[in-house]
This record gives structure tokens, sequence and C-alpha cells, in this order.
């Protein structure tokens, strides 16, 4: 058993404690990347099909503009060297339940903040919108969450490992995470997760994601984003009840935004 943890008070009514200040906002930031991505994934592809020295290639490609190039490269489906190309992300504000959908993605790495060794002073939590289009519900919702986080501080005043207590904790609690993915599995993952079939919070992320890859590399990333943009919708007898011209028209806008 553990002995002299510091817990919060929360009292029984939860009356002096401001509930909006518990919802987390999301909050999106591309940490490093790639330098030059573009030139770097027409360097690759180039050396594939070139007597050139590496050198003779750096001076090629720095001289003349890849965008054709990288576009040729998309349309032909030759994305291996798309691989060469990373990028990091820190993420915040996202939910748990959120978090289990993203690193189903394998092709990358992730870093998440954790709660086994993580001791929780205060916690945020996200509120789907649905919810919190309801005060009421979404004061209910929030209260429901600060009972969950008042169990788990209580087991570990009682000297429970933060490793046990957390099984307490909702799927609403907020985590962090960093992750790193190259851009071929970045396209992918814009192409599963800003779909409109995808849950909205991972959809969210995706397009603020997408808004800071398409400004480091408008040629390699002008296309990305879901099926739909591209031709038909793939989603069969799933498909959303959206117009193709207006999804492609949101992510026109989004994309300009990044100008």
């Amino acid at each position: 058993m553990r002995k002299n943890l510091e817990v919060i008070f929360l009292p029984d009514d939860f009356g002096d404690i401001e509930l909006d200040s518990l919802e987390a906002k999301l909050n999106v930031k591309l940490l490093q990347y790639t330098s030059q991505p573009e030139n770097l994934i027409a360097m690759a592809a180039k050396l594939t099909q070139s007597d050139s020295t590496i050198e003779e290639l750096l001076k090629k490609i720095s001289e003349k503009d890849q965008a054709k190039f990288i576009g040729a490269l998309v349309d032909m489906g030759h994305l291996s060297p798309f691989e060469h190309a990373y990028y990091t992300f820190g993420v915040e504000g996202i939910s748990r339940a959120c978090s289990h959908q993203l690193v189903r993605h394998r092709i990358a790495s992730y870093s998440q903040q954790s709660q086994r060794y993580v001791n929780y002073k205060n916690l945020k939590f996200i509120v789907p919108p649905e919810i919190a289009k309801d005060e009421q519900k979404k004061k209910e919702f929030l209260t429901e969450c600060l009972e969950d986080f008042r169990k788990y501080l209580k087991l570990v005043e009682e000297g429970y490992s933060e490793e046990d207590s957390r099984f307490v904790l909702p799927n609403a609690t907020e985590t962090k995470i960093i992750i790193t993915m190259n851009a071929r599995e970045l396209l992918h993952f814009y192409e599963l997760r800003t779909c409109e079939r995808a849950q909205w919070e991972i959809r969210n992320m995706a397009k603020e994601m997408l808004k800071f890859a398409y400004a480091t590399a408008p040629n390699l990333f002008k296309d990305a984003g879901p099926n739909c943009l591209r031709g038909p919708c793939t989603e069969g007898k799933y498909k959303c009840k959206r117009e193709i011209p207006e999804i492609r028209e949101e992510f026109e806008e989004l994309k300009r935004q990044t100008g």
C-alpha cells in the first residue's frame, strides 16, 4: 500500500467546481517533419531508374520543380518512395476512445501518456458534440466523469496503484500522444479517417493533421482525404448522406486555409 499521496478534494455536490473547466479541447501540433519532403521523394523515385550519382541526382532535383513528377507518382500508385518522408505530430485533447482507434494504424510510432505511471491530480474529459448540444445533458455527463475520477482518487489515496485504479476511469478521459507516420501511411490514414464514415473525434483530429501536412508539401497531399475526392464513393450501401461536391468543396477550403 502507498502512503503520503497528495489528493485533491472533490466536494460531494460538485457545487464549487466549474464543470466547463473539465472539458478538454483538441490541440494538434506538427512537431517535426522531413525537410523538403517532395524533393526527397522525387529523388528516391528517380534513383531507381537512373545511373546518376547521389550528388548528380541531388543537383537535378534541386534545379527543377517536382510537382508534376510527384503527381505522376500518385496517379501511378507508385508510393514506396513516399515512405522516406516522416511527420511527427503532438496531439492532446482526445479521448481514450479515440486513441484506441488511432493505434490500429500499425505502420506508425506512438508515445502515449501512461495511465499506469501518471498520478493524476486533475483530469479533463472529451464531451461528444451531440451531448454538448444539450446543456443539461452535458452537465450530467461531466458530473458522471467527475464521479469516476473521484473513485480513482479514492483508490489511489487508499494505496492502490495507478495501474489498478485507472480501471474506473471512463473512455472520455483525455489523453496525450505523439504520433510519427511516413507520408505513405499518412495518405492512407487520411483516406480512412477523414471520411464521413469515420468516428467524429478521429475525423476531426485527422483533418487538423492534414492541414499541417498539406502546408509543408501541397503537391504530395493535394488529393489527400476520403476516396470521394478522387472518384466515386467506395462505401457502397454504407455511404454517407452528404453529396460528393459538398465534401470536395470542404477539403478544397481546408487546404486553402493553410496558404
